[in-house]
């Protein structure tokens, strides 16, 4: 199952280093039923869009907690296997858990802001309680930070990613 696996700066440098991601379980997104049903969309594609999306949301949880992480959120996707991972719709949409930690190996693509989305996305990040609360200010901020595209990036290109960080 493809997984969207949100990270921060922090995480993204100890899966370069130690080559996996966790410690498990870790929580993800991915096309489950409860996302099917929300977008009522057949396009696999654009489901995945919503995961990754999902994710990216939850990335700026993960940032709020970690006041040295990057100000830009990041996304790895992961093939995992289907028996490693649960479906908790019940707790949103989309969202999993997988009961293992994720090798390098497994992680198919990162995904993350450019430079040019700091400023708006560490706005954001300080708003997500708020907008999770129903804030309006605070969701418009949220959107602002979701209004930027995470560009993608190989596995490969995780050290140049972090190094541009420094």
């Amino acid at each position: 199952m493809r997984v969207y696996l949100p990270a921060t700066s922090t995480l993204l440098a100890s899966l370069a280093s130690s080559g996996v991601l966790g410690p498990a379980p870790l929580t993800g997104f991915a096309v489950t039923p409860g996302l099917r049903e929300y977008y009522l969309d057949d396009d696999l594609e654009a489901l995945e869009y919503a995961a990754a999306a999902e994710a990216a949301r939850a990335a700026l949880r993960l940032m709020a907690a970690d006041p040295g992480a990057a100000k830009r959120r990041f996304v790895v996707s992961a093939d995992v296997p289907d028996a490693s991972v649960s479906v908790r719709d019940d707790l949103d949409r989309g969202v999993v858990r997988v009961a293992v930690e994720i090798p390098l190996a497994w992680c198919a693509s990162v995904h993350a802001d450019d430079a040019d989305a700091e400023e708006t996305v560490a706005a954001a990040a300080e708003q997500i309680d708020a907008a999770d609360l129903g804030d309006p200010a605070a969701e418009e901020a949220i959107d602002d930070a979701e209004g930027f595209e995470l560009s993608w990036y190989a596995t490969q290109e995780i050290e140049d990613l972090l190094a541009e960080l420094r």
